[in-house]
């Protein structure tokens, strides 16, 4: 069976490839980085800028207030993932790249138009909400435009750094925020298209048929159970299990080390749990990669179907992108809005510019040691990959 997502990547990146070699003069390169400068949506910015001035300012210092928030959790929660990876059993990373075809545990498998569409929305948003701001506190902005960091679509505006590094810290900050607040805006409005309109749809168009399980966790007693991947749960110790809530009813009260009984499309297992990796009081099995599987209802066309799958999943995705980039762009990394962000706040307590670099290069090492720990899980499945594909 062909694989589409692959065939639509080899199509989509062959027409970039020809329209970039035909317009390779306008083009900026540096290594991996591809850059396409224009003039495109400034106009626009400078329209927003001077019709809802107030309005944009406010949500600007919100989105300062929101992103302090953002930064310190995400950088406790990759603390605690690397704690958890360093110490607690079988847990997983916190970590994944969002990339077609990676299967992540509780995700359904990203296809490319998802995350081609996904990647440039979000960061056509997030660029476009640096340079209203820019504009908002009077900042020139030089340039907005596209472009590649290898394979990934990228969308930038160009706001006047010099400008911008002699504005009051508060106006730093807004401008900084701005990216992030503007994707965590757009992911709300995802969620809320998502479960007032895409969800009713889906419940209207499909009816749940079961649990269907997708990955094992190594070392647990699913695993040895004889069932093979992927695999669906009708009941569980003899309560029904067609859907998300009557899965979690059913294995609310097991304990470790009790007979666990799998009523599946591959016969009936028992299976005796053990302690669960963050919490021992309760039993596990080691199952991932779980979601509800469905059935159309009659009467409804094969078109219809598909078409509420995919766009329920695009919504989705944008969701999931916009709040997963959001939080990524907040952690005290150097070049990414975090890491400007953090670098203000340092200079803003220290008042001296060398203590306050002090400060910030080390948090920016402290998190990228962190993020490569997070990421061995996957770097180590990526090894393992490449060695099977290449002695086969």
């Amino acid at each position: 069976m062909a694989n589409i997502g692959l065939i639509s990547g080899i199509i989509f990146y062959a027409l970039v490839l020809i329209y970039f070699f035909h317009t390779r003069k306008k083009w900026e390169v540096h290594g991996v980085l591809a850059l396409y400068r224009t003039q495109f949506g400034i106009r626009f910015m400078d329209s927003l800028a001077r019709r809802f001035p107030r309005t944009l300012r406010f949500l600007g210092y919100l989105g300062v207030i929101v992103g302090f928030i953002g930064m310190t959790l995400t950088f406790v929660m990759l603390l605690k993932s690397t704690y958890d990876l360093a110490f607690v059993e079988g847990a997983q990373s916190g970590f994944a790249p969002v990339l077609p075809g990676v299967a992540i545990p509780g995700l359904p498998t990203l296809s490319f138009w998802h995350w081609l569409i996904g990647i440039f929305f979000l960061a056509v948003v997030h660029e476009f909400a640096h340079g209203v701001l820019a504009r908002v506190h009077k900042l020139e902005v030089k340039n907005s435009g596209f472009g590649f960091l290898g394979p990934i679509l990228l969308a930038f505006v160009e706001p006047d750094e010099k400008k911008i590094s002699k504005a009051k810290g508060k106006v730093q900050l807004s401008v900084y925020a701005a990216g992030p607040f503007s994707n965590f805006i757009f992911a709300a409005l995802f969620l809320l298209i998502s479960l007032f309109i895409m969800q009713p749809l889906f419940d209207h168009i499909f009816v749940p048929s079961g649990i269907e399980v997708n990955a094992f966790t190594s070392g647990y007693p699913a695993e040895q159970s004889g069932l093979s991947l992927p695999f669906v749960i009708y009941s569980v110790n003899g309560k029904q299990t067609l859907n998300t809530d009557e899965f979690l009813n059913a294995t609310a009260d097991i304990r470790p080390y009790e007979s666990f009984v799998l009523n599946t499309n591959q016969g009936e297992f028992t299976i005796v749990t053990t302690e669960h990796p963050k919490d021992p009081s309760r039993g596990y099995i080691g199952i991932e990669g779980i979601r509800v599987k469905t059935e159309v209802q009659s009467g409804v066309s094969e078109f219809t179907q598909k078409s509420v799958q995919w766009f329920s999943l695009l919504f989705f995705w944008l969701f999931i992108l916009n709040i997963g980039v959001g939080l990524f762009n907040l952690l005290p990394l150097g070049p990414v809005d975090g890491g400007r962000m953090f670098f203000v706040a340092c200079t803003s307590i220290f008042k001296n510019e060398e203590r306050a670099k002090k400060v910030w290069k080390g948090a920016m090492y402290l998190v990228l040691l962190l993020i490569f720990i997070n990421l061995l899980p996957w770097l180590s499945k990526l090894l393992t990959f490449l060695t099977g594909f290449f002695l086969k």
